[in-house]
């Protein structure tokens, strides 16, 4: 008998929280993922929810497929607290994030692991691209709204510039954050940034593949202008967490608040797509000012 290739397993971590049916499209699409007999993979589903939710979907697909699919609870709503049970759960040579309202096509996993292994980095961050399941606002296409930034392949990441929404990492690294990887403090967001920040402190490399894309389906109460008020906000407000220099970004805000201010109703005749682009920038510094002082104005994730 000839001796067995060993090939490096990954382990999909899902945070979910009462999307049953965007969970059930996502687990779908992770059964169709192509590995050319180069890696083995699993998944971990997450689930925030304290009345379970996801249970039955996760249950169904673990059982009509062939991909085996963990769940594990995580009752107390923390979004630092669900990626900590994932990555408990997790097994092998790395760990790959998506969120539950994405997508990957079927060479996902594949690109993504290839520029890993070829650039020799940590991990690699890949497009997230946005997916409309009905036509949205002309403005919010005109101002791009869904869409992220984009590099080229093999670009290395700052740890501000990299989030969980589609990442692959190598486990070991890990073993430099302690028990929770994910801290506890950013229970609404700006745990993933934090994380990142800690790693590449660290000596941890983190590199951009282009090829690996995922698709966030942005439903209808996306579309709003209240949603995307209240998302800057809470990310003004959880940048002061993140480690740095907080009196340098206090002071960008104290002069960005005021210009932006007086720039807003200058932009209203241009189109509401070029307002709501100043607004959010104004609200992304607000945020912070406010938190600064000890006001809160948006106390659950957005």
């Amino acid at each position: 008998l000839g001796q067995l290739r060993m090939i490096p397993h990954i382990t999909i971590c899902i945070c979910t929280y009462r999307r049953p049916e965007l969970l059930r499209r996502l687990l779908a699409a992770l059964q169709t993922l192509e590995s050319d007999g180069r890696f083995s993979h699993s998944v971990v589903v997450a689930d925030n929810d304290a009345e379970r939710s996801a249970h039955k979907v996760a249950a169904a697909q673990h059982t009509q497929g062939m991909l085996e699919i963990v769940y594990v609870s995580e009752p107390r709503q923390n979004i630092a607290l669900a990626r900590n049970a994932a990555l408990r759960h997790s097994t092998g040579d790395y760990v790959a994030f998506i969120d539950d309202d994405e997508f990957p096509g079927p060479r996902w996993l594949l690109d993504m692991l290839d520029t890993c292994v070829r650039t020799g980095s940590s991990g690699v961050l890949g497009p997230v691209r946005p997916h409309f399941d009905s036509p949205p606002p002309d403005w919010i296409v005109r101002g791009r709204f869904c869409e992220r930034p984009e590099f080229s392949t093999g670009r290395e990441m700052p740890g501000n510039e990299c989030r969980t929404g589609n990442v692959l990492f190598r486990r070991d690294i890990l073993a430099t954050l302690g028990d929770q990887p994910f801290r506890e403090q950013f229970g609404t967001g700006g745990e993933d940034v934090d994380f990142f920040v800690r790693l590449t402190g660290s000596g941890c490399t983190f590199r951009w593949c282009q090829e690996g894309a995922v698709y966030e389906t942005v439903p209808p109460e996306r579309w709003t202008r209240r949603y995307m008020i209240r998302r800057a906000l809470l990310r003004g407000r959880n940048t002061l967490k993140v480690p740095g220099s907080h009196f340098v970004r206090l002071a960008k805000s104290l002069v960005a608040v005021p210009l932006y201010g007086v720039l807003l109703p200058l932009t209203l005749p241009l189109g509401q797509h070029i307002f709501m682009r100043y607004c959010i920038r104004f609200c992304d510094h607000a945020g912070r000012l406010l938190a600064a002082i000890g006001l809160n104005p948006v106390d659950a994730r957005a």
